[in-house]
Parts: C-alpha cells; structure tokens; sequence
C-alpha cells in the first residue's frame, strides 16, 4: 500500500513533463490573452482612428491606470499561487476560500485607490510632462479606468482561482465573452453608433469597463455552481478569514510592487521620458508597444499556466518536476519571442504604416522597434522565469529586481540619456528599455538555478486543516 503513490508519481512525471501535457494546460491561457491582446490592438485602432492626439493620450493614461491597478494584479496573482499549492496538498476547499479573500481585498483597496487618485488625476498627468493637448484626454481615460478596477479586481481573482485549480477552459471561456463585449461597446460608444453619442476616448474606457463586468460575472456564476461548489465548498468558504488575508498579502504585496514595478511604472517611466520629445514620439511609441504586448502576452498567459503547475508540484512535494516544467515553457517561449523579434526588424516600416500616416511617427517607430526586436528573448526569459518562481512564492525576489530594472536601469538610466544626449531623440530612453528587460530576464534566469526558491514553504506554520464534509447531492 505505501508504496503504491510512489509509483503514481514516477508514472505521472514524464507526462506532467511533456510538451503536450504543458501545452494542453496553457492553451486556453494564451488563447485569453492572445484574444486580450487583440482586443486591446483593435481598441487602439479605433482610438487612432481620432487623431494623434487620441492615440498619444491613451497608452499613457492606461499606464498610468495600471499603476494601482497592476499592483492589484500582482497582490491577486498570489492567489494562483495558493490556491495551486493548496491543490497539490489535497485541500480543496481552502482554495475557495483563499478566493473570497482575495475578492474582499480586491474590491476595498480598489475603493481606496477610486477615492485618492481620482481627483489627483491631472497634477499627475502635468507631473510627467505630458502636452498639454493631450492631458485632458488622458485625464478622462484614467478616472473611468478607475471605476473600471471596482469589477476587474473580482475578475482578475478569480482567473488567479480558476487557473490554480487548472480549470483554464473556464478562464478561456469568460475572457471570450468580455472581450467580445469589450469591443462592440467600445465601437458603439467611441464613435456613437446604434443610437448612442459618439464619446471619443470616454467611450473606449466604458466599454472596457462593460468587458471586465462581464467576465467576471461568468466566473463568480462558475464558481457558485453546483459542480464547483460541490468540489471545492465554494459556497461555505463566503466568511472572512483574516489568517488567509495575511498570507495573501505577505506574499501578494511584492508580487504586486513587482508587477506595478515592472509593467506600469515602467511603463510610465518611459513615456514621461519619450514624453519630453514631442506628440509624435508619444504616439510612435504607443504603437510599438502594442505590438510588443501581442509579442508579451501570449507568454504570460503561458507562464501563468506555469505558476499554477509549479505551485501543484511544489505542494505535492515534487519540486524537481517543477524544474522540467519549466525548462518546457521556456523552450516554447524563446523560440515563439525569437521569431517576433526577427519578425520586428524585417517588417518595422511596414508595422508602422498600419498605425500612422504621418512621416515622422512612421520613422520613430520603425527606429524604436529594432530596440523592441533585441530584447524579445530575454524578454520571454524574464516571464517564464518569472511565473516558475511566482509558483514557488518567491515574490520578493521579483519585486527587487523589476524595482531595479525599472526605476534603477531605465528610471535613472533614461534620465541621463535624456540629459546628457539629448541628441538620441526618442531612441534613447527605448536602448535603457532594452537594457532594463536584459538585465532582469538574466537575473530571474539566475536565480531560478539558484534553487533558493525550493527552500520556501509558505505553509510551514499553518496545521493541516479538518477536511470539511462533502456536501450531499440531491438525487
């Protein structure tokens, strides 16, 4: 009889190891994202359709709305990280539970951020030396994206929830529904079609908002079902448990100053840097980065999927199955970032002309996306690295060096590039883009190997709790 899960596991490793068994997992993730990534290209496409001054306003006003919402994310990605380990350890119901947590959290600390950054709004804008045609776009676009984080916050959990459990269908399934919303109500209400007023700018921050409602109305809808609710007690685990918010924040909070950290201020860094160069700069580099999120994103979802498999081994105990995991996600990524790099650079002019006609913004773009086209590879190394030691909970280590490659590398770096040489236009803070995404793709690769995150235990003082009885079906 002992010996009989042993052998369970040797047989299981080679096929929790595969290419298949990887990809089957990660699919339905990077179908979301891709379909995100879509979504958010033909948003963005709509809104250039009103001018530069629309496409300059955007991507910095959704950077800048990323700020409290990433950090939210990244507190909310934590919840993948328990709700997986809890699964490997077999308790079900304390992964529910961890959900509802998240949830409450989710909705007070965004009902903070609404009351304190909403009114704060312009004086950031002016802050970061944005034109001044541009600001009250970007201003409008911000404060509905607040709102919006009010119902994303529950989307976003229980995505973390869901994907734990390795249920990503679910995920997949929700994300198609919102985005498609998503970008019918951005059409209707940014150009005033079906009866509507044509709102611009507004009108592309409601209809996203619309999108994440309905995402997240899918899945608390799952998560109350009969099916899920039976499994997991979903519908027990509705009380506060201030224990399980403590172990969220101990490790959400890094990993939410590392994801705020890494992708809004980093964000916002450089656009308050590209900024200084004039409208066509900001607009030339809005473009670029939406290419470079179609690039990002479907390695993200897969490292999300890699978070979940990760935290699984590492609860049953089979913390080398998480290092094959791994270094199969990694292949698939380098090769996939790889060939969009090469891909950047033969057809930059071409990129560019989808999204402008203006000479100067083409010629812009078409410079800053050999910078993007450089640091594709390490680019997927810092994701996939990155989710692998999310999966173990080493979210401090992640927070350090997004901090240093953020405000260190491109923050003080593009600062003095900008000072200094002001000569290098544009592609001077984009060469300290580059450098800050090499510096941490290499450090998160390092640390990986290191295998210090092996010798975390984020359950090592809580007692195994009394499985809770399952519930009765009715016949």
């Amino acid at each position: 009889m002992t010996s009989q899960p042993h052998a369970t596991t040797l047989d299981s490793a080679p096929r929790e190891t595969s290419l298949g068994y990887m990809l089957k997992l990660s699919a339905p993730m990077v179908v979301s994202t891709i379909s995100l990534t879509i979504m958010q290209f033909v948003d963005r496409f709509m809104v250039s359709r009103l001018g530069t001054e629309a496409l300059a306003a955007v991507l910095p006003a959704g950077f800048v709305a990323f700020l409290p919402g990433g950090f939210a994310m990244g507190v909310a990605s934590s919840l993948n990280t328990f709700v997986s380990q809890s699964l490997g350890r077999g308790e079900k119901a304390q992964c529910s539970s961890y959900f509802w947590q998240m949830a409450y959290l989710g909705v007070l600390y965004s009902l903070g951020t609404l009351a304190l950054l909403g009114p704060a709004a312009p004086l950031l804008f002016k802050l970061m030396g944005q034109p001044t045609e541009v600001v009250p776009m970007e201003v409008i676009y911000f404060r509905i994206m607040l709102y919006a984080q009010l119902v994303a916050v529950v989307g976003w959990s229980s995505n973390q929830f869901f994907m734990g459990i390795h249920r990503p269908t679910i995920i997949m399934c929700s994300s198609l529904c919102g985005q498609v919303v998503n970008v019918f109500a951005n059409y209707t209400l940014i150009f005033g079609k079906f009866g509507f007023p044509s709102m611009g700018i507004a009108g592309a921050a409601w209809g996203t908002m619309i999108g994440m409602a309905v995402t997240g109305s899918i899945n608390v809808a799952v998560m109350l079902s009969r099916p899920v609710n039976s499994e997991y007690r979903s519908r027990q685990t509705l009380g506060l448990d201030l224990g399980k918010m403590r172990d969220l924040l101990k490790v959400g909070l890094p990993a939410g100053v590392g994801l705020m950290v890494n992708v809004a201020f980093w964000g916002v860094v450089l656009f308050a840097l590209v900024g200084r160069f004039g409208t066509e700069a900001l607009a030339a580099t809005s473009a670029v980065l939406a290419y470079t999120n179609l690039s990002a994103l479907p390695v993200v979802g897969m490292s999300t999927a890699l978070t979940a498999v990760v935290g699984k081994a590492i609860g049953a105990g089979r913390k080398e199955l998480a290092v094959r995991q791994t270094r199969v996600c990694l292949t698939i990524a380098l090769l996939y970032m790889g060939l969009v790099g090469v891909l950047f650079f033969l057809l930059r002019d071409s990129l560019m002309v989808f999204w402008s006609q203006d000479p100067e913004v083409i010629r812009i773009g078409s410079q800053v996306l050999i910078c993007a086209a450089l640091y594709q590879v390490f680019h997927a190394a810092r994701i996939t690295y990155g989710g692998a030691l999310n999966g173990a909970g080493d979210t401090m280590w992640l927070a350090l060096v997004s901090g240093i490659g953020a405000i260190g590398v491109l923050g003080v770096g593009g600062g003095l590039v900008v000072w200094l040489l002001p000569g290098f236009g544009t592609i001077g803070p984009w060469v300290m883009a580059t450098v800050s995404i090499v510096v941490v793709g290499l450090a998160n690769r390092w640390r990986f190997l290191s295998r210090r995150w092996m010798e975390i235990d984020l359950f090592k003082h809580r007692p195994m709790p009394v499985p809770l009885a399952p519930e009765p079906r009715a016949d």
